[in-house]
């Protein structure tokens, strides 16, 4: 969970040559599945790896994730570059010590969406609670090493089965000390 804190501020309002005071406020926030089912669900596009979301969708996404109760819309225009810098590293952050080898094979080209990850958890038997609001790097991290675990093992190249071959005969030749 990240909190960020965004400052009250008092704007001149031009059209009613008035004065307004914006009330800071605290905002506790979660990237996790349940925001991302919540924008995705709104926008109707995904959200993960989307290089044309509009600021507007980046601001509602953080409004979804959200979970500080009774929050002023307003407050989600005064976000400084501080607190959207702090939101990105969040987000970005792999909230996890498991890593992974460079995957020789190509990224897939699929699109993630809220429902696809919920498809994964399903097959994988991963339970929506507590996980669905779990960080969603950490849970994608989940899903990942559920995958590669249950996965068939790779299959041995020509080159390795006749270096394995070659190393189990020297093998029993020294143990029963014959040479062929």
């Amino acid at each position: 969970m990240l909190q960020i804190t965004i400052k009250g501020t008092e704007l001149f309002d031009e059209r009613t040559n008035r004065f307004i005071t914006v009330k800071g406020a605290t905002l506790q926030l979660e990237h996790s599945l349940v925001s991302l089912s919540k924008w995705e669900s709104k926008w109707k596009v995904n959200y993960l790896n989307n290089a044309k979301l509009t600021p507007e969708m980046s601001i509602d996404y953080i409004r979804c994730m959200t979970i500080t109760q009774n929050v002023d819309p307003n407050v989600y225009n005064y976000l400084t570059e501080e607190n959207m810098r702090e939101i990105r590293e969040y987000i970005d952050d792999p909230m996890t010590a498991t890593t992974f080898k460079k995957s020789s094979r190509p990224p897939s080209r699929q699109i993630v969406t809220a429902e696809i990850i919920y498809y994964w958890m399903v097959t994988m038997g991963i339970p929506f609670d507590p996980c669905q609001k779990w960080h969603l790097n950490r849970l994608l991290t989940l899903i990942r090493v559920c995958d590669e675990k249950n996965s068939p093992k790779k299959k041995m190249s020509k080159r390795e089965a006749m270096n394995q071959q070659r190393s189990l005969n020297a093998a029993r030749r020294a143990k029963y000390h014959t040479n062929g």
